[in-house]
């Protein structure tokens, strides 16, 4: 156990993500690697960008973790008419009081659902990533920080990319991860079947956890120690995708960081104070993936990015780990 830590810490931190954990899978049936991606991503204090298609639960996952902890939650439809003052808010003179007052936007909340990022121009898209690596909008020279803790869904339909503006490379570096929902189990869907809720609004959950816990989490997952030679494992898949020829280019320092902060938070809801090589290597390619550009582009985004994960996964098993 480390200085930092106590074990009644860990244990706590533990229940707390186990508590969310199941509270969710009431709602998101069948995720349970999802659910832990996504658990891993708030407590690393990151955002998520899921590429998936419709109707699989995307809002209805990130409305569940919000509920669950007691969060307030956005959505905000992404088109190519939305203005980046649709997004962080704008500030209006009010005749009362003879001054602009700042009228807050949709992204002042702790969980935002950004659906269809890819479908808005580049100017707004830039207008929620700022907000996303500063916790704050700035308008007219004033600072306005959002909510804490603060957390980003952004949805994209990998199919089709018809009007869309697709995310450039250093956007897309700021996603701590892109996951993948997929198709429920036969189950699991006749589960969902069952149901007689009508929209993700409908569902009924009471919190398990307050905010407060969630920021405490995340300062205790910043302390989880992690070996040198851990480091060095990250260090060397890092390395390993900037020569790797079928790649434009490889994982960037912010990458690397990316991937220590995630397998920090992994091991706390592991219920460790530790990383271990294998947190690194579950993680490399929710973390690192769409980081990644191949140097033959696929028209078919789909199959580009499996040819992608393919590639990482060969990677990542070719590089050993630390004993």
């Amino acid at each position: 156990m480390s200085d930092f830590f106590s074990a009644t810490q860990v244990s706590a931190a533990r229940e707390s993500l186990h508590k969310i954990r199941e509270s969710m899978r009431g709602t998101i049936k069948g995720k349970d690697t999802v659910l832990d991606q996504v658990l891993t991503a708030l407590v690393a204090g990151g955002h998520v960008l899921i590429e998936d298609l419709p109707g699989v639960g995307k809002t209805t996952l990130a409305y569940a973790l919000a509920r669950s902890m007691d969060c307030v939650f956005s959505r905000v439809q992404f088109t190519s008419d939305l203005l980046p003052s649709d997004v962080t808010g704008v500030a209006i003179y009010d005749e009362t009081i003879k001054e602009f007052v700042f009228k807050k936007g949709p992204v002042f909340a702790n969980i935002v659902l950004a659906d269809e990022i890819n479908r808005a121009t580049p100017k707004t898209q830039s207008s929620l990533l700022e907000v996303m690596d500063r916790g704050k909008v700035t308008v007219d020279g004033q600072a306005h920080a959002v909510g804490a803790p603060f957390m980003v869904f952004a949805t994209q339909n990998p199919v089709d990319y018809e009007g869309t503006f697709p995310l450039p490379e250093s956007q897309m570096d700021r996603f701590l991860m892109r996951l993948h929902m997929g198709y429920p189990q036969a189950a699991d869907e006749l589960e969902i079947l069952r149901s007689t809720r009508t929209g993700y609004d409908a569902i009924a959950m009471e919190p398990v956890v307050t905010r407060s816990d969630i920021l405490q989490l995340q300062q205790l997952a910043l302390h989880v120690f992690i070996e040198d030679s851990v480091l060095d494992y990250i260090l060397r898949i890092v390395g390993a995708t900037r020569t790797e020829a079928d790649f434009r280019a490889g994982v960037s320092v912010r990458g690397g960081l990316a991937l220590k902060h995630a397998a920090q938070a992994r091991a706390l809801l592991e219920g460790r104070d530790f990383v271990v090589p294998e947190d690194v290597a579950t993680l490399a390619v929710p973390v690192l993936a769409h980081r990644l550009t191949l140097v033959r582009p696929v028209s078919d985004g789909m199959e580009e990015r499996r040819l992608v994960v393919a590639t990482l996964k060969r990677i990542v098993s070719a590089v050993p780990p630390p004993v």
